[in-house]
């Protein structure tokens, strides 16, 4: 383990909150060089004040990330900041930071039905385990040793290995699927409006509406596009402004071209926002 590892460890407070295991997808959203990049995982445990994890990617004690997990039997995603608390190659540590306390209602819902099904569980068994008669048992019958031949010994070996082998497979096979349903049921990556407009490749300027024109009505409409992965305007809606310019800059942008965002050299859809100011010269 490096230096750096153990000081991020030593350095690591004590939990205040208790932690329930869970293995769900968990997607990392970290800066890497001011682009986001997404890093699938898999949840380990839960708790009101961080998150265990199992991270595909290299990240630092310290580190501000994005997290976002669903937990079962709770209908919203769980979206919050965290740092990264420690790392030791792909474990993770993540405490979480300004968590709204509706996303700790969410964890306290599922935590306590957590709970309630594993006290039902128990209660359950109780019932199917029969009843103790009172009679003594029944001695022990003196263990018979099983002799293997050594042939069928050279046998069972390798089958053996290829039983170990194919449970392996499985394993990566499961793992490739969950990275894979992480990534198509994650929401779109939100992209800094600096980043995109540099990705810009055609735009046309909005039409000041005569409407606006006659009555000087001027200002800065901010209008919330989602630009998929070729690059083109799938949707936009005004997010502030006024509605007679709103319309119009809406008009302008929808049909805007955009150099396709990438990470790890895959095109992916994004959203982000786009500022069109109207003055009256």
């Amino acid at each position: 383990m490096s230096a750096g590892t153990s000081l991020a460890l030593e350095q690591a407070p004590r939990r205040g909150f208790p932690r329930f295991p869970v293995k769900v997808p968990l997607d990392v959203i970290a800066l890497r060089s001011g682009i986001p990049q997404n890093l699938p995982g898999r949840c380990t445990d839960v708790s009101e004040g961080g998150v265990g994890a199992l991270v595909a990617g290299e990240l630092t004690a310290g580190q501000q990330v994005a997290v976002e997990l669903r937990l079962p039997n709770v209908g919203r995603p769980l979206r919050a900041r965290a740092l990264v608390r420690y790392q030791d190659k792909v474990r993770c540590g993540f405490e979480f930071v300004g968590l709204a306390a509706e996303q700790r209602e969410m964890i306290r819902y599922w935590s306590h039905r957590l709970a309630a099904e594993a006290a039902a569980g128990v209660l359950e068994g109780a019932r199917t385990e029969p009843a103790s008669t009172g009679t003594p048992a029944a001695p022990l019958q003196k263990l018979q040793k099983i002799r293997i031949p050594r042939r069928a010994l050279y046998l069972l070996i390798p089958a053996m290995l290829v039983l170990i082998a194919l449970g392996w497979w499985r394993w990566q096979w499961s793992w490739n699927e969950l990275e894979k349903e992480s990534v198509s049921q994650a929401a779109p990556l939100r992209v800094p409006p600096e980043i995109m407009a540099a990705r810009i490749v055609s735009k046309s300027e909005p039409v000041y509406p005569e409407e606006a024109r006659r009555t000087g009505t001027q200002g800065l409409v901010v209008l919330d596009v989602l630009v998929g992965a070729d690059g083109t305007v799938r949707n936009l809606q005004p997010a502030s402004g006024n509605t007679v310019l709103a319309r119009s800059a809406m008009e302008a942008v929808r049909q805007w071209k955009f150099e396709p965002y990438r990470s790890s050299g895959r095109a992916l859809e994004v959203e982000t926002s786009i500022a069109v100011e109207f003055r009256l010269h």
